[in-house]
């Protein structure tokens, strides 16, 4: 009932996607679930091809394949999914689960098309298996705010509304034969027929665009992440850092509430390079990064502005707040040894100093305050926390 001209289109455009898909991977084999993806897409050609030669193939072999490959398409895109969200693999009961649905899938279409033929039957059995399975794929992917992920959103509403045709295909062919069912409406099979083999063909093209729009904001996500972050610590570099204290202090400055800035150099690092090397000094900064973030919280912003300076602002808190969060680091760090390269420990001490910006004071101008209380406390005997108020900056 499948017209020829419709099974060769979409033959042609599942092998076309897939071939699309397959050479956007060779050359970004780091983009989570795409290989899966592209395997799901190959599935799809199968089926297509299968379609294509079913006249030529056993009936059980025809059957089987077609029932298999698009029950993988569907299971591979969801694989696919739970990869490119960052899901962790899948538990051997679920893997199971996964393999014995697999396994009943094939018995089941053998049986149907060997022992008791039942096409129907046949056909409610895969749709069930390929719906649920892109219903799954949605809901999976579509995680993340809308305006931050909006190709998400995109994909999931694509994959969903293809699962829930699936789903609801068996229904459709089952309302094409009212009444006699020795007498269905053959005109309206073949009508159905066609539609089903359409809709899968334009399902492969935009699910196939959708896929491409997810490495793209993967890309895209990466490269931004590289242009932010500071390679080694993994927090805010300089740019992003002073970019983002602008925002939060022209926030500030619009509630009239206080920005505490801290500037955070460590003691002797020099001598850490020197007797240590610069992998030891990399360990140093990298173990500094994360005791200073088990102070931090969430909403306050890390980021290195240099060598071993860092820069830390704390929205929605005063100067009392900073200095007692100042102090809390330094007593961790100290209590903290790292262990570079070495089994001997490695105590590392910093200085901080502190400034408040108030009014409509820079960006530059406060973090240059709390500088400059940061040289106070070196020169006071380093590890120490020193708070520079406005009233003593000098006059220009």
């Amino acid at each position: 009932m499948h017209s020829p001209t419709l099974l060769i289109t979409a033959a042609i455009f599942c092998a076309l996607v897939t071939s699309v898909l397959y050479t956007m991977w060779a050359f970004n084999r780091n983009v989570p679930g795409l290989k899966l993806w592209t395997l799901s897409f190959f599935a799809a050609s199968t089926f297509a091809v299968n379609l294509l030669l079913r006249d030529v193939l056993p009936e059980v072999v025809a059957v089987a394949l077609a029932q298999v490959s698009v029950g993988a398409t569907s299971c591979l895109c969801w694989l696919g999914g739970r990869a490119y969200m960052g899901r962790h693999p899948l538990h051997p009961y679920q893997r199971a689960c996964v393999v014995l649905a697999f396994v009943a899938l094939f018995v089941l279409s053998v049986y149907f098309s060997a022992v008791d033929p039942r096409p129907g039957l046949r056909f409610a059995l895969v749709s069930s298996f390929a719906g649920v399975f892109f219903l799954l794929t949605a809901q999976t992917v579509a995680q993340g705010r809308v305006r931050q992920f909006p190709a998400r959103y995109l994909f999931a509403a694509i994959v969903g509304a293809h699962g829930l045709f699936v789903l609801l295909r068996p229904l459709m062919f089952k309302l094409a034969q009212p009444g006699n069912m020795a007498d269905p409406d053959a005109d309206l099979l073949v009508m159905l027929s066609q539609f089903v083999v359409l809709e899968s063909t334009i399902a492969v093209v935009v699910i196939g665009f959708g896929t491409l729009m997810l490495t793209n904001e993967f890309i895209t996500t990466a490269l931004r992440r590289l242009a932010e972050t500071d390679p080694l610590t993994q927090v805010f570099n300089r740019r992003s850092f002073l970019t983002l204290l602008d925002k939060a202090m022209s926030s500030a400055q619009r509630i009239g509430a206080p920005l505490p800035v801290l500037v955070l150099d460590l003691d002797h690092f020099k001598a850490v390079n020197d007797t240590r090397g610069h992998r030891g000094g990399d360990e140093v900064l990298r173990h500094f990064v994360q005791v200073a973030l088990r102070c931090l919280r969430k909403e306050d912003v890390i980021g290195r502005l240099g060598g071993e300076e860092f820069g830390v602002f704390l929205p929605n808190s005063d100067a009392a707040g900073a200095v007692a969060v100042a102090e809390r680091l330094r007593a961790m760090l100290a209590a903290s040894p790292a262990y570079a390269e070495t089994a001997q420990p490695l105590r590392m001490t910093v200085s901080i100093g502190v400034a408040v910006a108030s009014g409509s004071e820079a960006s530059d101008a406060v973090l240059q305050r709390a500088d400059e209380a940061m040289y106070l406390a070196k020169q006071r005997g380093r590890n120490r926390v020193e708070i520079l108020p406005l009233a003593a900056v000098p006059a220009a």
